[in-house]
């Protein structure tokens, strides 16, 4: 079994090492940034695309625009954690991932300096550039650091930053959010700034320093078998090898599945929310705390399914716990945008869609490391997240754009496109179960 099996209850925690602490709380920081600046920009969408796009915007201009902005976003996101996985497989995961985060940082604060959605658009994708690596280089650096304890359970609480990042994004619109949505682009760089000052002194994984060593090994040789040229290949390349190219592909459906099912969410939910205010008269400054809380709600429910993501899939199988989710995503987000018309429910209704659509993504943390060994671990994450976010980058724009010939209704548009979460149930009944399993090296 890859996994220590005796601590009993919560006595685990007294387990985990200085070094194994620090990477999961660097990882989980990275997370959180992530999620945090995503939550940012939809919160601010709607009033920034006003200002920015100037005179009146319909539903349509702000669907169309924004649509385009949050593709640009994704798109980012997908060349970040393309590039920075290839280099987190080479040069390490810590020292890229610190690079990304200064990255995030300066571009971040940037898009509350614009004037222009063009400018606005570059800053989004440089940021999502920034953003794309971090999620990407925290899954393989913790899977590693916890390789022979618990895996599961610790990758899924990491992932909880996902859900912290839109309560402290909630949470900053709410508090920032009246003063106009330049200083609430500006309050993103706060997390970034701690992260910076964890890393210092922080070492790269065991099993990625043994990767290193066989390949300084390896090229020291002056003959190299075939099993050692095909260790040295491009990674990219090795993950089509034989081997490795059905795990590719199912890691590939599962991340397609579940970003496309939450990414219209996660852009258009506070306009949603918005629209329903309105129905009730509430509208302007005056909705921002109610969307703000929302927004939180919906993190909190994130939070909870993320940790216990981890528990399930140690107890009932990877598989399983992947299908639970992803039927939980689209059973709740198709009544929540579908039936109902009021406001009044979604503090209840929140929670519970977050619970879901959020959780299952401790199951990339968590099932995809399983599939592939280290010296391609954080190429394949890379590549099946960043394929995915490819596609997934159309998702909000093809919302916006059904926005306008759905009348305004971006609830009907979003429904449609969280039925996306049955592209990651075909995969759970697809993939291989990898419950108790060494993590492979």
């Amino acid at each position: 079994m890859g996994q220590t099996t005796t601590a009993n209850g919560w006595a685990w925690v007294r387990e985990i090492s200085r070094y194994q602490w620090m990477v999961f709380l660097i990882a989980w920081l990275g997370w959180s940034l992530d999620n945090t600046d995503f939550s940012l920009f939809a919160l601010v969408l709607h009033p920034a695309m006003t200002e920015l796009i100037g005179g009146h915007p319909t539903a349509a201009d702000i669907g169309r625009v924004g649509g385009f902005l949050s593709m640009a976003g994704l798109l980012g996101w997908a060349l970040g954690g393309f590039v920075f996985g290839i280099l987190g497989d080479y040069f390490g995961r810590v020292r890229t991932l610190m690079f990304s985060v200064v990255l995030v940082a300066v571009f971040t604060a940037l898009q509350g300096l614009t004037h222009s959605t063009l400018t606005f658009g570059i800053c989004r994708f440089f940021t999502g550039v920034g953003t794309g690596a971090e999620i990407i280089l925290g899954i393989p650096l913790v899977a590693e650091a916890f390789a022979d304890m618990h895996r599961a359970k610790v990758l899924g609480i990491m992932m909880t930053g996902g859900g912290f990042g839109s309560l402290i994004g909630g949470q900053l619109f709410a508090i920032v959010g009246p003063y106009g949505w330049r200083y609430v682009m500006f309050t993103g760089v706060l997390p970034a700034i701690i992260l910076v000052l964890l890393r210092r002194g922080l070492e790269e994984p065991e099993h990625f320093q043994a990767v290193a060593a066989r390949r300084k090994a390896i090229r020291a040789q002056r003959e190299q078998s075939a099993a050692d040229q095909a260790y040295l290949r491009f990674t990219p390349a090795q993950l089509f090898s034989p081997g490795l190219r059905y795990a590719t592909f199912i890691g590939l459906l599962f991340c397609l599945g579940t970003l496309l099912a939450i990414w219209t969410s996660a852009i258009w939910l506070p306009t949603i929310q918005g629209q329903l205010l309105a129905r009730q008269g509430i509208t302007g400054p005056a909705a921002a705390p109610f969307i703000g809380h929302g927004m939180m709600l919906w993190g909190l429910g994130g939070i909870i399914g993320y940790a216990t993501f981890g528990f399930i899939a140690d107890a009932m199988g990877r598989r399983a716990t992947i299908i639970f989710y992803n039927v939980g995503t689209i059973a709740v987000g198709l009544y929540m945008y579908l039936w109902v018309d009021t406001w009044d429910l979604y503090p209840y209704l929140l929670p519970l869609f977050g619970y879901f659509v959020f959780g299952v993504f401790s199951g990339h943390a968590v099932y995809l490391p399983e599939l592939f060994p280290t010296h391609v671990r954080a190429t394949a994450v890379s590549f099946c997240n960043g394929s995915g976010r490819v596609v997934t980058s159309f998702g909000p724009l093809v919302a916006g754009l059904l926005v306008g010939i759905m009348g305004g209704a971006f609830n009907q548009a979003t429904a449609i496109m969280t039925c996306f979460a049955g592209l990651s149930i075909i995969a759970a009944l697809l993939g291989r179960e990898t419950k108790d399993e060494v993590l492979p090296e």
